[in-house]
């Protein structure tokens, strides 16, 4: 096997089913199912040992105390032996075709790529966002800065590029961005992009796509600390630093960090992005009151 597909979840057993199903119906078996369990107290760990026991597909099941969607990926990139992989989260579901054309496109992915680069599609299989720009490949920041790109991406990735650069656990928080690591894979490398759609997007009620504003106020170090390296990125131009300064400030101000400016990568950036970040900061609070 060289492909591990991998599931973190918590208290999904709802819809945990449903990735299950997708997977069964794959024409390509060639894939290992691993569930991080972050913690679930509903049927989760009897569902999966119930589908442990019909040996369909091969899963290997994993549970750790609550750490958020970023420390599930940590543990996942620390215990996968393939070579690649991929996410699939637990309220989503691959197409019939994915993994077949996953490993159609690992067999024509450059040596020089770090990942592939897939389109999503939504629950009556439209493509979500726009298409991939006339290129064979490009790193996830020009895709979506360079070339405009919109819209969430199935991204695939080369095992020994995802197990560097761990996300970091802060106490009481459960969110660090995930594309923290995907964009400091981009020094790497380029990703391949192969024009098919192969997972279906269902975007829940209590997902973080749908809370963001509660995310900033719940986890401010962690978003202080993405912040703070999204304006460090070498390949980022002034306004995305700025952009994230201005982040950065409001996401200090809500961990009540009073060094943040002696903490700042880029002072001059930073000094002036207090008036707006501080304005964030204030419309965030209000909005989470």
């Amino acid at each position: 096997m060289e492909l591990t597909i991998f599931t973190p979840t918590f208290n999904r057993a709802h819809t945990l089913s449903r990735v299950y199903g997708s997977l069964l119906q794959q024409t390509d078996k060639r894939f290992i199912w691993m569930i991080i369990d972050d913690g679930s107290s509903d049927q989760t760990a009897e569902l999966v040992n119930e589908w442990q026991k019909q040996k369909m597909i091969p899963i290997t099941y994993c549970f750790q105390d609550n750490q958020g969607m970023h420390g599930a990926h940590n543990t996942a990139y620390s215990i996968m032996n393939t070579k690649w992989n991929t996410c699939l989260d637990s309220d989503d579901m691959f197409l019939p075709e994915a993994v077949a054309h996953i490993h159609k496109a690992i067999e024509e992915c450059p040596a020089s790529c770090t990942g592939i680069a897939f389109h999503n599609c939504d629950m009556q299989e439209n493509r979500i966002g726009t298409d991939f720009p006339n290129v064979q490949t490009s790193t996830l920041y020009d895709l979506y800065r360079r070339y405009r790109v919109r819209g969430d991406k199935k991204l695939v990735y080369k095992s020994k590029w995802t197990s560097e650069w761990p996300y970091p656990l802060f106490e009481k928080e459960k969110y660090v961005g995930l594309d923290y690591k995907y964009l400091k894979i981009d020094a790497k490398g380029p990703l391949y992009l192969y024009d098919q759609e192969i997972c279906q997007v269902d975007y829940q009620e209590d997902g973080s796509s749908r809370n963001m504003l509660k995310q900033y106020k719940r986890n401010p170090a962690g978003f202080s600390f993405y912040r703070k390296e999204m304006m460090m990125l070498p390949q980022a131009g002034i306004g995305f630093q700025y952009r994230n300064a201005v982040h950065y400030v409001s996401s200090s101000w809500m961990n009540r960090n009073h060094r943040f400016f002696t903490e700042a990568p880029k002072k001059w950036l930073t000094a002036a992005a207090v008036p707006p970040g501080t304005l964030l900061a204030g419309y965030i609070w209000l909005k989470n009151k």
